[in-house]
């Protein structure tokens, strides 16, 4: 049996105007008013995934590695660890978790893997008995990162992820040895090269973490982007397609940026915009 439980990470406040690209602010500010800094509040959502013998845990969010004055810059509004305090409401540490799929290796999706930073002491790889999985494209390009996204990614991270000896990294169409041929991972290059969206199947109809592709409700729209994606025009075609896709198979989406919606089922109105319904926002232990 297989169950799903979204946990919250640490959460930023970011600029509404770098998240939501070209749309007017006029726009996306009904969607997730701003504060006197221009900045909406944003969740870094994991997505626990419990089987019968093993646990899985997507992204681990941005955690608590960096320091005070960075914290204040990307707008981390707290100090500990929350993915592991959400962790452990479960029943679980994060030496309890078997697999790490990481989307790509952006900080504020990979940064949970590091313990809370502690002044004078190095960055600490967390969940001891993991095996980590993510794309191979994407790790190139972490270790060889554009001008526009090498502050987007955490070098020491890098060097205790290769180290650790439990990295699997993917080529496109790939199946995981780790997790085997029940994961299906859709590729996308719009937001960074080799993003991995994992599909979960479920009785009730695939579920799909949609990484930075869709990272929140209001990214459903079409033409939504962000400021942050490398190729927009690109990332709304692969937008399009996947979620027709998933549309006919009766597919969910679960968002790691939204603070307020953790999973909706996709739909379609009569003029072929997609909405959401059965919006949640908080998943336990979902079995269907």
């Amino acid at each position: 049996m297989r169950t799903l439980t979204t946990l919250p990470g640490n959460s930023q406040k970011l600029d509404g105007g770098a998240m939501f690209g070209n749309a007017p602010r006029a726009m996306w500010e009904r969607w997730m008013p701003a504060d006197e800094l221009h900045r909406i509040d944003l969740g870094c959502r994991a997505l626990l995934v419990r089987e019968d013998s093993r646990n899985v845990l997507v992204e681990t969010g941005i955690g608590a590695f960096f320091s005070p004055e960075l914290k204040e810059r990307y707008g981390v509004q707290e100090s500990r660890h929350v993915l592991l305090d959400n962790l452990a409401a479960q029943g679980l540490s994060d030496a309890d978790i078997d697999v790490v799929v990481l989307t790509h290796l952006h900080f504020d999706h990979a940064g949970g893997l590091l313990a809370a930073w502690e002044e004078g002491r190095s960055p600490r790889l967390l969940f001891p008995n993991a095996r980590f999985v993510s794309g191979r494209r994407q790790w190139l390009r972490a270790c060889q990162p554009h001008a526009r996204d090498r502050a987007s990614y955490i070098p020491e991270l890098l060097e205790l992820l290769e180290a650790s000896g439990r990295l699997e990294l993917l080529d496109d169409g790939q199946t995981s040895q780790t997790l085997g041929p029940d994961w299906r991972f859709h590729v996308s290059d719009g937001h960074t090269p080799g993003q991995l969206l994992p599909e979960v199947a479920m009785p009730g109809g695939p579920v799909l973490f949609a990484g930075d592709l869709v990272p929140g409700a209001p990214w459903v729209h079409l033409p939504i982007t962000m400021g942050y994606d490398r190729f927009p025009e690109g990332l709304i075609e692969e937008k399009t397609a996947l979620l027709e896709d998933l549309l006919a198979r009766g597919g969910r989406l679960v968002f790691t940026h939204d603070p307020k919606v953790a999973m909706g089922r996709l739909t379609r109105d009569a003029k072929g915009r997609f909405g959401l319904g059965e919006s949640s926002g908080e998943v336990v232990r979902l079995a269907d």
